[in-house]
């Protein structure tokens, strides 16, 4: 039985090949769908798990925390709202003041956070480190990198990384997140509130003009809220709004919202492309099963005329199929990898990931070739079995 599948399959190259790319194709698209899922999925996970408030206003901040200054007194009066469970002041700044790339993919942030106040994220009491360690209170002009901000600057633990004019320590790099981490530089907010300083002009000028009274613990661009067990965070949230003057408070179930509104065109637009390919790529596999059993019609003929039963040649028609469509959707999947692994590779120089082969699709990719292929030689097969011997064999001859 193994000896002639293996002389089946030798038969079947161009079968096989054809097989290939249609299911390279897929699982190639589907990566691509995978990688904005995980995105959005880790965006969801990061954003829900804290309430952003951001001081009122036009600034230097980005990201979640976007805004003019949150003064120590707001943070304060944060913390008397009924249900806050705790207050982290924040930084947020823009590595390149120079860009715009606010909710991106791209974009790359300098977070500090005040090291003396545990995380109120309920998602990500500390986030995840792959290399080295986190930061601890006390840490300065140390760092803790996105890990596709240190792959696209080359930087490990012990490296040497420059921030306006300063030098830092880097002291552990993040795991792979496939969200906004992954590009962050995270200090600490006293190291934060210097770089501030140092990027933002007008900032620099209402200190030295001595009109507006600041203090260094005044210097935040907003704080990450916690809530306590049995609170809607989303009713905390509206409650921090109403209470507290000059912030702008992010509602989770909103921010949540506006990350799937801001990819939504992309996840659409590859969901679309991957049921084309999808349709396609599967007609075309069926298709090429069922042609090349048509092609052995006539052998199919001759065995049946030498006594084989319609289930001997079923049976024999259906394991070739299976054997064919699994050494196909193999055989596409590892070239959908080699293919997408050699493009990020590329993409990485920069940070970029643009491919996730994650085990659900690259295991869909195969049982849906396998259940395709087996579904189109089951259809071949019955036509054939209908067909007298003398009948599939004139057919197979003048094929």
């Amino acid at each position: 039985m193994i000896t002639s599948l293996r002389r089946a399959l030798r038969g079947y190259v161009f079968t096989i090949a054809g097989i290939a790319i249609g299911v390279a194709g897929i699982v190639a698209l589907g990566a691509m769908a995978e990688r904005i899922v995980r995105f959005i999925e880790g965006g969801d996970r990061f954003v829900l798990g804290q309430i952003s408030v951001a001081g009122r206003g036009m600034g230097m901040g980005a990201g979640f925390t976007a805004g003019g200054l949150l003064p120590a007194a707001a943070i304060e009066a944060i913390r008397k709202v009924p249900g806050v469970a705790g207050v982290q002041p924040q930084v947020m700044l823009p590595l390149n003041p120079s860009t715009s790339q606010f909710m991106t993919l791209t974009q790359e942030l300098v977070l500090g956070i005040d090291l003396s106040v545990p995380s109120p994220n309920r998602h990500y009491r500390t986030l995840p480190v792959q290399k080295g360690r986190f930061l601890r209170e006390g840490d300065r002009h140390r760092a803790v990198i996105g890990a596709s901000f240190a792959t696209s600057r080359r930087l490990a633990p012990g490296s040497r990384l420059v921030l306006e004019g300063q030098t830092y320590e880097v002291v552990g790099v993040l795991e792979r997140m496939l969200t906004a981490p992954d590009r962050f530089v995270i200090v600490a907010i006293e190291d934060a509130r210097e770089q501030w300083v140092a990027k933002d002009r007008l900032l620099r000028t209402v200190l030295a003009s001595g009109g507006v009274a600041l203090r260094a613990q005044d210097l935040n661009t907003g704080a990450a809220v916690g809530w306590r067990d049995g609170e809607d965070p989303d009713v905390v949230a509206r409650r921090i709004r109403d209470q507290v003057a000059g912030v702008n408070v992010q509602i989770p179930s909103e921010l949540s919202s506006l990350l799937r509104q801001s990819t939504a065109f992309f996840s659409a637009l590859l969901v679309g492309i991957g049921l084309l390919a999808f349709v396609i790529g599967g007609l075309s596999l069926a298709n090429t099963v069922a042609a090349a059993v048509f092609e052995r019609i006539r052998d199919f003929g001759v065995k049946r005329a030498l006594g084989a039963t319609d289930w001997q040649l079923g049976r024999e028609i259906l394991a070739e199929a299976l054997a064919v469509t699994l050494s196909g959707g193999a055989v596409g999947v590892l070239l959908a990898m080699a293919l997408g692994l050699g493009i990020d590779g590329w993409a990485g120089r920069s940070g970029q990931q643009l491919f996730l082969f994650s085990p659900r699709l690259l295991g869909g990719a195969l049982v849906f070739s396998v259940l395709l292929g087996a579904a189109a030689a089951a259809y071949a097969a019955l036509r054939i079995v209908r067909l007298s011997p003398a009948e599939a064999i004139r057919r197979g001859s003048a094929a």
